[in-house]
């Protein structure tokens, strides 16, 4: 690299852009994107006025979940030719339920050298203020549009003791918290943020039985994006462990099902709780890892 140049030749760049607020744009990622030969956009109608709005005039492509696969090859190519590319997103850091990583995965396999020029991420500014524990956590990403199938998902989540972060939209944001609700029972403390780093920016932590009526009191708190934080269950305790043949039982239908299911026919037939057979099945999954 020369010393009035930020990229290396034949490097793919994944470059972090602002959620919101401009001033997030570190000095670096402009720099590094001002000197690529080409930049590989979610929507490049977005990226564009984000891109001119800092005088940056590098062309752009389309690269999005339904030309993903296609564009990796044309992108590679480039890359081998020597060229420096770099991948953004519309907002945030590519990949992170956004496109992005069938390029990253066909780089690396080629040998490219692929390098981070990190910045915002909704799923870690909302963790960073929600108040909850963050030594270990999941990123869920979007659950499921439909109600059965976003239940089922939750179901599935309910009984891990560790905070686990969802990306939720407007028109959702209150089904979805009506269904945390309903699967985790309203002792479950979870963090709302929207409109992270934008002029509107809110977060409330609480109780879903206090969440919920909380956002149905004001309009304006359906609007905008949406990121939850979610509490992790209570640890199972020692005398809450599975009596001996149920343990079996559990292990058996492991075997051949997901933890979610094996826990729902364990419950069926013994009668006992089914959340206590579904955080032994997770426990078990880990041990296995």
């Amino acid at each position: 690299m020369s010393e009035t140049s930020d990229v290396e030749p034949g490097t793919l760049y994944v470059v972090a852009t602002p959620i919101g607020h401009l001033g997030d744009f570190s000095p670096r990622a402009q720099r590094v994107l001002g000197q690529v030969s080409l930049i590989g956009a979610e929507d490049t109608r977005t990226s564009q006025t984000l891109l001119s709005a800092h005088g940056i005039r590098t062309p752009l492509q389309a690269v999005h979940e339904h030309n993903e696969a296609a564009q990796a090859e044309r992108l590679l190519a480039r890359l081998r030719s020597g060229e420096s590319l770099a991948l953004i997103a519309d907002a945030g850091t590519p990949l992170i339920s956004d496109p992005g990583f069938t390029v990253v995965r066909a780089a690396r396999a080629a040998g490219v050298p692929v390098r981070t020029v990190p910045g915002p991420c909704a799923a870690i500014a909302a963790l960073s203020i929600a108040g909850l524990p963050s030594d270990r956590f999941e990123f869920v990403g979007f659950l499921p549009a439909r109600e059965a199938a976003r239940r089922e998902r939750l179901r599935e989540l309910a009984g891990l003791t560790h905070t686990w972060i969802v990306y939720e939209s407007s028109h959702r944001i209150e089904a979805c918290l009506a269904d945390l609700l309903a699967v985790l029972g309203p002792a479950r403390r979870v963090c709302l943020a929207r409109e992270l780093t934008k002029q509107f920016e809110q977060s409330e932590l609480a109780p879903l039985q206090e969440l919920l009526p909380w956002l149905r009191a004001d309009p304006h708190r359906q609007r905008g994006e949406f990121v939850l934080v979610v509490e992790g269950a209570a640890p199972v305790e020692a005398d809450e462990a599975l009596p001996a043949e149920a343990q079996r039982l559990l292990e058996l239908l492991l075997t051949e099902l997901p933890a979610s299911r094996a826990a729902r026919l364990a419950a069926a037939y013994t009668g006992l709780p089914r959340q206590r057979f579904y955080r032994q099945a997770l426990g078990s999954a880990a041990d296995g890892e």
